[in-house]
């Protein structure tokens, strides 16, 4: 009996070999092995941490000598993210109400004190968005006021998201596009935290790929994250909400992370420097030499 070559061992045996081999040589090898070389869960919970640790104290700070308004506005958007309910709303609320003590005490030299310190979360994520790139370290007196304007930017992205999210009473769908075009222009402000070290549309894709994640990682913690620190706080107390939006955060940065990391990817592939006509962005220009 003759036997068909596609139905014989021998051939389906090749075409498996084959296609490990272009798995281990081929273009999924080379990507995995550079999200590999990132280290995107190690940069992701540096990023968690430097967040929890300097951003939020800064909200903090933002919420004592703001107005009642901006206070409300920014529990709102935080709400709004976090989908926070109940007692843990309560809470919330109380934190950025309480700031009698903070002007009383701190004073404005309290709050430069936070801003400052708060530059240690720009630091970590422009080292983590250098090594997406290849690029060398930025001097920190050249980095240092982008530092602070990438604050700014992060602060009025924040402060809005509870509008944002509501399409400014146009509706859900409506919000859900401004969401996901407001997280991709904040994700494409790498470029300031880059030094212009790379060009506006080779950032795009990662812009892209990182907001629509975090877009979709929003929508599921509506679901999951007030259900999780309710249970928390009614076990652990106070520290339990704590645990609770720092695993958060982590998720949140690991799919960031990871969306910058293939947005490098992407933009270094041929068609996509051909569609969009964009040089290879290891041919930018690096306006910081290399320390080494």
């Amino acid at each position: 009996m003759t036997v068909k070559p596609g139905l014989s061992g021998r051939p389906r045996g090749r075409t498996a070999a084959g296609l490990a081999a272009s798995l281990r040589s081929g273009a999924t090898a080379r990507l995995l092995s550079r999200l590999a070389g990132l280290n995107i869960v190690e940069g992701s919970v540096r990023l968690a941490a430097q967040a929890f640790l300097t951003a939020l104290p800064l909200l903090m700070t933002v919420a004592a000598f703001a107005p009642d308004a901006m206070q409300d506005l920014l529990a709102d958007s935080l709400r709004a993210v976090l989908g926070m309910r109940g007692d843990t709303l309560d809470e919330l609320r109380q934190a950025f109400s309480a700031t009698g003590t903070t002007r009383n005490t701190a004073g404005a030299v309290s709050a430069v004190v936070t801003l400052v310190s708060a530059t240690a979360f720009c630091r970590a994520l422009q080292a983590v968005c250098e090594r997406c790139w290849r690029l060398p370290r930025a001097p920190v007196r050249a980095a240092f006021w982008r530092w602070l304007l990438w604050l700014l930017v992060w602060l009025a992205y924040l402060l809005f998201q509870a509008p944002l999210r509501k399409g400014f009473g146009a509706g859900r769908v409506t919000g859900l596009v401004l969401s996901l075009l407001s997280v991709t222009l904040l994700w494409w402000s790498q470029h300031l935290l880059l030094g212009g070290r790379i060009g506006w549309r080779s950032l795009l894709p990662g812009a892209v790929l990182a907001g629509a994640g975090t877009v979709l990682l929003s929508l599921a913690a509506r679901v999951l994250v007030p259900t999780a620190m309710e249970r928390s706080l009614d076990e652990f107390g106070p520290l339990g909400p704590v645990f609770t939006f720092l695993s958060w955060l982590i998720a949140v940065f690991l799919v960031a992370v990871s969306g910058l990391a293939l947005g490098e990817y992407v933009a270094s592939t041929a068609w996509y420097r051909t569609a969009a006509r964009s040089p290879t962005p290891g041919e930018a220009d690096r306006a910081f030499p290399d320390p080494s």
